[in-house]
């Protein structure tokens, strides 16, 4: 018997997919999610499809957020719209010794869990492309890899991002432990901030972004602003140039995915943009830097969510 339990959650695209994963490699996994998804995965097993499987896999399932009480380490893998309100319904029944890991897109859950709840959670930052297509079923199209550090100023983690890694070690997933965390947020937001919401609004992929001169042109620009805010915010990040390098080799990597925004939009459920352009928008303000490509991006994207009823 392997000697974590983890309960993820979030049974959406990103938490299935790593919890089917945990689970094929032998460990033991609770999925809590909505019930049209859990009750397909209750009766059939989640369905993983990989270019290199497709298989079903039995694992764990549940409506009740009180399951992650059995749990050693819990996945937060919700929407960052819904950070605060799941931390809070986690912490009574996290169990002494759990570890919570944010799964999330955006730079501040860490904080914001922390705010609510008390608890110091680890973040990761997740490279994947997933979607759900269907009730219990996922459909991997690109990466699987995680970079987890710490965050939480004067609590050394290091045994604990131990643990996390060797989990994810012993499912094939590529775990790695940073010396600057922060530092890696804020790489994933520079992506997430170039390709989400141009994704979404053209309901284009990455591939097609990043082969556009006009879009590329675009997502330049966009990195350039995030830079300024990220290095105003006391982040180490790299130069412009590296930045817009790993930005576009991304677009390669992940040329056939669209971002989870754009399938919230073509859903009508609401988007993270005010965790990802809206933030840099936001943290530009206070620091007095404009921020014109993502401010743009921000409105355009938050129009359609509010005529698609996503902003409800």
């Amino acid at each position: 018997m392997h000697p974590e339990h983890v309960a993820i959650v979030g049974a959406g695209a990103v938490g299935c997919y790593f919890g089917g994963m945990l689970a094929r490699a032998g460990i033991p996994v609770t999925l809590i999610g909505r019930a049209h998804h859990i009750e397909a995965i209750q009766r059939d097993g989640l369905y993983l499809e990989r270019k290199d499987f497709q298989e079903f896999i039995r694992l764990g399932a549940e409506t009740e957020i009180g399951r992650v009480g059995g749990a050693t380490i819990v996945l937060l893998s919700v929407k960052t719209v819904d950070t605060e309100t799941a931390a809070a319904a986690i912490a009574p029944h996290l169990r002494e010794g759990a570890l919570l890991v944010s799964f999330q897109n955006g730079v501040d859950n860490v904080e914001r869990i922390r705010r609510a709840t008390g608890i110091f959670a680890i973040p990761a930052v997740v490279y994947v492309a997933v979607a759900m297509s269907g009730p219990g079923r996922v459909k991997h199209d690109g990466r699987g890899d995680l970079v987890v550090g710490e965050l939480s100023p004067g609590i050394p983690r290091r045994e604990d991002l131990g643990r996390i890694a060797r989990l994810f070690d012993a499912a094939h997933v590529s775990c790695r432990i940073s010396n600057d965390i922060a530092a890696e947020l804020w790489t994933k937001l520079v992506m997430n901030c170039a390709y989400n919401a141009i994704s979404a609004v053209a309901q284009s992929r990455y591939g097609a972004i990043k082969n556009n001169p006009l879009s590329r042109g675009v997502v330049e620009e966009l990195i350039r602003e995030v830079v300024l805010v990220g290095r105003a915010s006391g982040v180490s990040l790299p130069s412009v140039e590296q930045l817009v390098e790993a930005t576009l080799k991304l677009g390669d990597a992940m040329a056939n995915a669209t971002s989870s925004m754009a399938q919230d939009l073509a859903r009508g459920n609401p988007t993270e943009i005010d965790s990802l352009n809206g933030y840099v928008v936001q943290r530009g303000k206070e620091l007095g830097i404009a921020t014109p490509v993502n401010r743009t991006l921000h409105a355009l994207v938050k129009l359609v969510e509010e005529c698609s009823g996503g902003g409800r």
